[in-house]
């Protein structure tokens, strides 16, 4: 009889246990999903039902703005993003070689700064009405007529400002892309510049366009500061109000589903639109169109269309920001504003670490232990990043402080001694909410990085007597640590800007420049607030430095 087989004659069947890297990608991914799912538990089960309540009065008033908000921003965003691009990678005309670039600085300006600097220029106060006043002798507001700073209008501009570069972005790498003899072709044919553009451009760059788009209108359901200063009530102030104000958690977790279905929506519908469209080109040699220099007045326009969402979305934002700054040069050494500094580094740079320790783990987890499970929660967990940063805090806070005070009581039963809250007590569930908002952005770098490195190399290594962790330490890390460091600064960043989830999950007496800003702008203090603004700019100066660094 063969060893491998028993006394009856039937193989044993050998099940081979898990390894580390499996069941920790999986511990992280099910730490990823659970603020999600933990939404939706609360949301079927509140503690005190106020649905009916929430449909008869506030829910249509929150869903209208919502969806007017996102469409508008979305339509917007896109018309200029796409247009700039459009214009930057296929004319020559007077500034394009540094338009190019400055077309990406507006992601340096949280939205929410841009309102506080929109409203300073333009209020009664400010030097526009005022300038008009002096100019036309008018005495008061009432001699002449002024459209209202702080309303839906004012909030879709600022958005559209703020996050057209995702568009523009992505939209121009799709038109750099394109052959140039299709270009050449429809000009042969006598297709004028308009018509090459809907004819050829525009449909071959429309994944690319909408995959922008969409990014913008997730932000835009995620924004809190832009629209709670400009008192357009949406889903994201709804959370807040009836958390808050109402203290009603349940409440607050069946609007956050609404949220989570609207992005669903968002998500499943880009999807779909491209789902049946497929582009190829035929030749290995593409070569990419050649720029037309444009003449005459079409040059000025076309430059035009590129400076003035620029000036909106960068220029007006930080010249009204850095004048309230330099104005108010004693708040630099306030010991507020230096805590707040330190605690934005603080809980900025743990979860940026951590984050990207996770991502990396989780998908050289998925890559070795070659099981469906893990491979099945990968793409899931990228759900974070559409998830409003309002939403996973609900997730959060609710099922974290049940946790942190049945710790307490544990560790009272057993010492005598009473503990305070150690988890919502602290910094701890800002961070967490920060890894799981950002976690797609590391993610999606570590599976990128460590898709350019060929299997051979770990398997030489392994060869040579190296273990799994060895493997990833002394091989994939020195391939893909640029991809990974770049990584961690755009999640440093956008944990630097995140407001939302930050004033819902701060403890007593916890400031990062994100709230202190907010705070102070609300109390229509901008000059407190300006320099916070202007660490918060630079910091996303940076990561957009960054940005077009890598994509030269």
């Amino acid at each position: 009889m063969k060893p491998s087989q028993s006394l009856s004659g039937v193989r044993p069947i050998r099940i081979q246990a898990p390894s580390i890297w499996s069941i920790g990608a999986v511990a992280i991914a099910a730490i990823v999903l659970l603020p999600i799912l933990a939404v939706v538990f609360m949301a079927f089960s509140p503690t005190e039902n106020i649905w009916g309540h929430l449909i008869s009065t506030t829910l249509p008033r929150y869903m209208r703005n919502t969806v007017v908000l996102m469409l508008s921003v979305g339509l917007v965003a896109a018309s200029i993003g796409t247009v700039a691009a459009w214009l930057v990678s296929r004319y020559r005309f007077p500034g394009v070689a540094w338009l190019e670039w400055a077309l990406l600085l507006p992601l340096a300006i949280p939205a929410y700064v841009g309102a506080y600097a929109l409203v300073d220029f333009l209020e009664y106060a400010g030097p526009v009405q005022t300038g008009l006043r002096a100019l036309f002798g008018w005495e008061n507001a009432r001699a002449y007529w002024f459209p209202e700073i702080r309303s839906l209008g004012a909030a879709i501009i600022v958005l559209s400002a703020s996050l057209f570069p995702y568009v523009y972005i992505l939209a121009r790498a799709a038109f750099r892309e394109q052959s140039g003899a299709a270009e050449e072709v429809a000009r042969s044919l006598g297709a004028g510049a308009v018509k090459r553009f809907w004819r050829i451009g525009l449909p071959m760059a429309r994944p690319a366009i909408a995959a922008g788009t969409a990014i913008v209108m997730m932000e835009t359901v995620n924004d809190f500061g832009t629209v709670d200063y400009f008192a357009v009530q949406t889903l994201t102030t709804g959370i807040f109000s009836v958390w808050l104000e109402s203290n009603n958690a349940g409440g607050a977790a069946q609007l956050a589903c609404v949220v989570l279905v609207l992005v669903v929506f968002l998500v499943t519908m880009e999807k779909i639109s491209r789902r049946k469209l497929r582009y190829f080109s035929m030749n290995t040699r593409q070569r990419s169109p050649e720029p037309t220099v444009l003449r005459g007045s079409v040059k000025w326009l076309a430059t035009l269309a590129c400076v003035v969402p620029f000036l909106v979305g960068f220029v007006l934002p930080i010249s009204v920001i850095t004048s309230h700054a330099l104005g108010n040069i004693e708040r630099w050494s306030d010991p507020m504003l230096l805590r707040a500094l330190g605690n934005t580094l603080m809980v900025g740079g743990i979860a940026a670490l951590v984050t990207v320790v996770a991502g990396v783990f989780l998908v050289y987890g998925v890559r070795l232990s070659g099981r469906r499970l893990p491979r099945l929660l990968l793409p899931l967990t990228t759900i974070g990043y559409a998830a409003p940063g309002a939403v996973l805090a609900v997730g959060i806070l609710i099922p974290l402080a049940a946790l942190d005070h049945k710790l307490a009581d544990f560790v009272e039963a057993a010492t005598g001694q009473t503990v305070g809250l150690w988890l919502t007590g602290s910094a701890f569930a800002i961070v967490l909410a920060y890894s799981v908002r950002f976690f797609a952005i590391a993610q999606g770098a570590a599976d990128g990085a460590m898709g350019r490195v060929t299997p051979s190399l770990a398997m030489a290594a392994r060869s040579l007597g190296r273990t799994k962790g060895q493997v990833l330490g002394e091989v994939y890390y020195p391939l893909i640590r640029t991809t990974i460091g770049s990584a961690l600064l755009l999640v440093f960043v956008d944990c630097v800007k995140e407001l939302p989830a930050t004033m819902l999950l701060r403890p007593f007496n916890f400031d990062t420049l994100a709230t202190q800003v907010h705070d102070q702008a609300s109390l229509e203090n901008l000059g407190d607030a300006s320099p916070g603004a202007v660490l918060i700019m630079l910091v996303g100066l940076c990561a957009v430095a960054l940005l077009a660094r890598a994509n030269r």
